[in-house]
């Protein structure tokens, strides 16, 4: 399914608009596809619709294309593409990698609690395997993975396909599409960091090639914890140039690119490092130079 160009994605969930963190993310996945002269794709991860913010996808978008991040390719909608994953689901079921499950989340911690393992504060529910040997589930029920590796099994135990209301989990969606779309390269923030066992596991229960990861480090707020849409991040402003401009350098500054022309006020050449004119010249052009700076500086010190 990979072919031999770069094919890098950036998937935001539309729970609210970008903010300083996520268009970090955004920014280093569309500067290592670029640099690698590749694709860049747009995926909306809408599944849980209830979590999801009415208009926030049209808000990303806007935010997107006024700093200038253009995608390449259609936008795909995960809301819109439940059927790939059932025929996954199928797969794994048909193959018996997948069990259904009916167990609460109370149930589970009292399994626990019986087996003497108590959960961390910030740590995951670990499934204990209640469900495995159950000839039938009769459904409404979750479907889980069948999990043999030990390590993954200690941290997260046999983890959740399918929700018991027919909701598929990230974990599937995010692995199913990422192969659909020829994903070669997924560069996206440390705090999925613990998710990449999983899902290369999953990818080899289903057969899929496995993509490169990189994984970049978060935007903290004051109280150094990462910011995030549920605990109201501020959305960056970007509305001008000058907002724009003013966002990308500071996510190029949490990035760690030091091309000292990247933080100069005015225009910018890729064929210099002189920051040229004034503040009052910014524009969409500016955007789209500074933007040919920042390739050109990322390719010289990354690759």
């Amino acid at each position: 399914m990979f072919k031999t160009e770069y094919r890098g994605r950036f998937a935001p969930s539309p729970t609210g608009a970008l903010h300083a963190g996520s268009l970090a993310t955004a920014l280093g996945s569309w500067l290592k596809a670029r640099a690698h002269q590749g694709k860049w794709l747009l995926r909306i991860e809408d599944l849980d619709l209830p979590r999801c913010a009415p208009g926030a996808d049209r808000i990303i978008i806007q935010q997107l294309l006024n700093c200038g991040l253009h995608w390449d390719e259609e936008i795909e909608y995960q809301s819109k593409r439940s059927q790939f994953y059932e025929l996954a689901l199928n797969q794994l079921k048909k193959e018996e990698k997948a069990y259904g499950c009916r167990c609460t989340r109370k149930q589970i911690e009292d399994q626990l609690l019986r087996l003497g393992k108590k959960k961390d504060r910030h740590g995951e529910l670990v499934y204990p395997g209640s469900c495995r040997k159950l000839n039938e589930v009769t459904e409404p029920c979750a479907w889980r993975l069948l999990v043999t590796d030990p390590e993954i099994e200690s941290s997260v135990g046999d983890f959740v396909l399918r929700r018991s209301d027919r909701v598929f989990t990230y974990q599937l969606a995010v692995v199913v599409d990422d192969y659909l779309q020829g994903i070669t390269h997924i560069v996206r923030g440390e705090d999925l960091l613990d998710n990449t066992a999983r899902q290369i596991y999953l990818q080899k229960q289903l057969g899929y090639p496995q993509p490169h990861y990189l994984h970049l480090p978060l935007v903290l707020d004051d109280n150094n914890e990462k910011l995030s849409k549920q605990t109201n991040a501020t959305a960056i402003a970007c509305n001008t140039p000058d907002e724009a401009l003013e966002a990308l350098q500071a996510a190029a500054r949490h990035l760690g690119l030091d091309e000292p022309a990247l933080f100069k006020k005015g225009s910018y050449s890729s064929q210099s490092s002189e920051s040229i004119i004034n503040q009052s010249t910014i524009n969409e052009s500016t955007i789209t130079q500074w933007l040919e700076t920042a390739v050109e500086h990322y390719r010289k010190t990354r690759l």
